[in-house]
């Protein structure tokens, strides 16, 4: 090993010194910012704990969509593993849209119909009628309904 010379293990050594004397600095920034942003986020939520649920949460929002009923189904004789299905998405009124998409074996074809009150201006399937109602039942019932097969 070569023998340093005085003045370079020096500057070294008072390199090192500044270098955590700046790391020490950066980090009593970092400390002080955080706690900073947990006071502001902890006053935002009204004095309550950051997990606190939202007013939103609680069911005040009528126009979300958030009854939803699927329905899965063989759509021609000869497909198997009810690979088509019928979506209703409705919020509390009724009000919503119901999706379907037909599985042929060269390919698939959607269909967006617009519900209003539980019915549709458009022809409903048997199916899409059937995740409607299944929709409205958790309406009324308040909770989610498993989707259904039909058949």
């Amino acid at each position: 090993m070569l023998p340093l010379d005085r003045t370079v293990a020096d500057l070294v050594a008072l390199s090192a010194a500044g270098v955590a004397v700046l790391s020490l600095l950066v980090a009593a920034v970092a400390v002080i910012r955080v706690g900073r942003l947990r006071r502001a986020l902890l006053s935002a939520g009204g004095g309550t704990a950051p997990r606190a649920e939202l007013p939103v949460a609680d069911g005040g929002d009528t126009h979300a969509l958030r009854h939803v009923s699927v329905v899965r189904y063989d759509a021609f004789q000869d497909m198997g593993g009810r690979m088509s299905f019928s979506a209703a998405l409705l919020d509390d009124a009724g009000d919503g849209i119901v999706l379907t998409a037909i599985n042929g074996r060269s390919e698939t074809r959607s269909y967006a119909k617009g519900v209003s009150a539980g019915t549709s201006d458009i022809a409903l399937s048997p199916e899409e009628q059937q995740a409607i109602d299944a929709a409205l039942r958790s309406r009324r019932a308040g909770a989610a309904v498993p989707a259904r097969r039909a058949g």
